[in-house]
């Protein structure tokens, strides 16, 4: 290829390396990135025109003199490690220091400045004393946390966290002795299923633990038509067998009896102190759940009750009236106040069933008051039959004026009624302050009373309004 090859700085034409051109006293170091050719004598290339070559000065020095030691060298008498052109050699790379460091010599006898090396290993000081155990601590901690997570994995708990902080336990849950749990606790041993044997197979209702010697009361609709076999169930699941002591019809109330020891007899209130509202527990086996228990309130007194089977016995009794629910095997089971106490002998219920349909709860349950059952209950236990209280006087119906009221249809001459004053024709309007509506009225709430319970009749002739004091008595039955 012909003309000037200026990628090495080397002349073919020539045959060698072209001159370095001149350059003036002071000129400084040639042009970064100019091509040379290896050797110790390199010379810059020669501009095509044959001048100098664009950009670089003309150096005064020529060029035998870049290949030897100038005056002033490292061989020089003064010691300097610089020639007397180094800076302006032009083959120097500009990057490079303009100095060489020679280490001095030290002085026989001086002691070196002692110099501390960083990585040795130095006494620990007091706060990598204080470091070492929360490190420690730290890296148990997170150990056992993952310790503790991968057993709750391995174990099926999630990573989430159920329900809230714990607080305190509010007074309702601490089942304190009048609290409904404690008394449901404090009743529910003296509660039995009962059970009887008859010919269209078994009947089964509920009871209660009257007396320590094995006395038990239940409903007469639960052992009528027993043939006499009976068994009870008492809450911790055993059962004992049991024989019946004696019923009674009209009143809803039987007794059976079971050889046990170690009974606990019930703690009986006074039915008679209750009040619309006051909160009472039923307890027994409604269709054969054993020791179920259900709460509501009082909410009616003296609500008089006829009942009984198509041609059977009609029963009478003034009953407590509650929302507790009670259903088919309640039966014969007690109805305790908010202090454990039997008030009363759960006995029927209303329903909106069609006839010979199954009746379920609605909130209307009946219960016979505890102050007539114990009568009843003493009066079996001591003669196998209860005595019946009457007054001696039979109403007929309803008189449809105002006011209301029964008017007497019949006296028994000699009976309680005729003692008292009272003639057929007369209008019953209150006994003890009770409102006589139906004739079931007057049998039920006088049946509520002992035989010799003196009550206060209201009542009318004509147009007078007057009181008498009537002793009721015991039928001759």
């Amino acid at each position: 290829m012909g003309g000037t090859d200026v990628t090495d700085g080397w002349d073919w034409r020539r045959g060698g390396e072209t001159p370095a051109p001149a350059r003036p006293p002071g000129a400084g170091a040639p042009p970064v990135g100019l091509p040379t050719m290896p050797g110790a004598d390199r010379t810059p290339l020669a501009s095509p025109g044959g001048g100098p070559t664009p950009g670089w000065p003309a150096s005064p020095v020529g060029p035998a003199s870049y290949g030897a030691p100038a005056a002033g060298g490292p061989n020089s008498a003064d010691g300097s490690v610089w020639w007397s052109d180094a800076l302006g050699d032009p083959w120097r790379d500009p990057a490079a220091p303009t100095a060489v460091v020679v280490p001095g010599v030290v002085a026989p006898g001086a002691e070196p400045e002692p110099v501390t090396d960083p990585d040795a290993p130095g006494r620990p000081t007091l706060r990598h004393l204080l470091l070492i155990p929360v490190i420690t601590a730290l890296l148990a901690g997170t150990l056992g946390g993952a310790l503790g997570y991968a057993f709750a994995v391995r174990g099926g708990a999630g990573a989430a966290v159920l329900g809230g902080a714990p607080a305190e336990v509010p007074a309702l849950a601490q089942r304190k002795p009048e609290s409904l749990a404690g008394v449901a606790e404090r009743v529910l041993p003296s509660v039995v299923t009962v059970r009887v044997s008859s010919l269209g197979g078994t009947s089964e209702g509920s009871g209660f633990v009257a007396t320590a010697d094995g006395h038990v009361i239940t409903n007469d609709h639960v052992v009528a038509g027993g043939t006499g076999k009976a068994s009870v169930v008492f809450n911790d699941g055993s059962t004992a067998p049991a024989t019946i002591v004696g019923q009674d019809a009209e009143s809803d109330i039987a007794v059976i009896k079971v050889s046990r020891p170690g009974l606990r007899p019930v703690e009986f209130g006074d039915s008679d102190a209750l009040a619309v509202g006051d909160p009472v527990l039923a307890i027994g086996s409604p269709l054969s759940l054993a020791n179920t228990v259900t709460a509501g309130i009082v909410s009616a007194l003296d609500r008089t009750m006829q009942a009984g089977e198509p041609g059977g016995p009609v029963r009478y009794y003034a009953a407590i009236q509650t929302d507790a629910a009670v259903n088919h095997g309640n039966s014969g089971g007690p109805l305790v106040d908010g202090a454990g106490r039997v008030v009363g002998v759960n006995s029927t219920i209303k329903s909106l069933v069609a006839e010979g349909q199954e009746a379920g709860n609605i909130g209307l349950a009946f219960a016979i008051p505890i102050n007539q059952a114990k009568r009843v209950t003493q009066d079996i236990i001591g003669t196998g039959k209860a005595r019946r209280t009457v007054i001696g006087a039979r109403a007929d119906g309803p008189t449809g004026v105002v006011g209301g009221g029964l008017r007497l249809a019949e006296v028994e001459p000699s009976g309680p009624a005729d003692g008292a004053g009272l003639k057929v024709g007369d209008v019953i309007l209150k006994i003890n302050g009770r409102p006589m509506t139906e004739p079931t009225d007057l049998t039920a709430l006088v049946r509520k009373y002992a035989p010799g319970s003196v009550v206060t009749v209201e009542y009318r002739r004509g147009s007078a309004r007057q009181n008498t004091s009537v002793t009721l008595a015991a039928d001759a039955k």
